[in-house]
């Protein structure tokens, strides 16, 4: 690891332009570190620090391209916080930002370092599972719902419970379908979650996982 860490910075400390005699050599390593810093910030969310929406769709391009090659599934979920309205209603939009921060960082501790945690808009949330079958995706979502569920936000007011619903779907080799049509079907499994009392996991047949008009289930 330390001959690595030097290498690193021995690559840093050369001249681009080969001159052994640079001057610049500190200007040039402040603006490498500003460069890296905006490509940080063009790809993730202020607010929850999780990948953002334009991220997202870059990315589900890609694993689904990844799965058209390799035959590997690539398994998307989808979540809602529940009556997040109301949280804002009673405590304000500050407490509900602490709420996404809280819900953020339970994502994050959950999932795997090549899963791909996404901040999509307001309180909604997707996460993109490499290699994860639909199975494989539902356990994963119903044990993120239940740590959410068990895991109250502490704001500066209240210990605020909140809950959520998840839909989930996989998209295998073989499938027809364009990345639009794929989130569109995962959310049409997260509305069906809502309008089925919430706090729930709606998902494609899990014996069906190679057919593209799986009849939706829950747990």
């Amino acid at each position: 690891m330390i001959g690595k860490q030097s290498d690193k910075k021995a690559a840093i400390r050369s001249c681009p332009a080969g001159d052994d005699k640079c001057t610049n050599l500190s200007e040039i390593e402040r603006l490498q570190e500003e460069v890296r810093q905006l490509a940080a910030l063009v790809r993730t969310d202020e607010l929850t620090r999780l990948f953002n929406f334009r991220y997202f769709n870059q990315a589900l391009s890609l694993e689904m391209e990844r799965t058209r090659r390799s035959g590997q599934p690539t398994c998307l979920i989808m979540l809602d916080l529940d009556h997040f309205k109301a949280i804002n209603d009673a405590y304000g939009h500050e407490a509900g930002n602490v709420v996404l921060g809280h819900i953020s960082s339970l994502i994050k501790r959950a999932v795997r370092r090549l899963d791909i945690p996404c901040r999509y808009g307001g309180e909604e949330f997707t996460i993109i599972l490499p290699d994860t079958t639909l199975k494989q995706g539902v356990r994963f979502a119903n044990r993120l719902r239940l740590i959410i569920e068990n895991s109250p936000a502490k704001t500066s007011d209240a210990l605020l419970g909140v809950e959520a619903s998840f839909g989930v779907d996989v998209y295998m080799k073989g499938d027809e379908v364009a990345e639009k049509e794929f989130v569109k079907k995962v959310d049409s499994f997260l509305y069906l979650a809502k309008q089925e009392g919430r706090n729930k996991v709606c998902h494609a047949s899990i014996g069906d996982e190679d057919s593209s008009d799986s009849a939706a289930t829950k747990l």
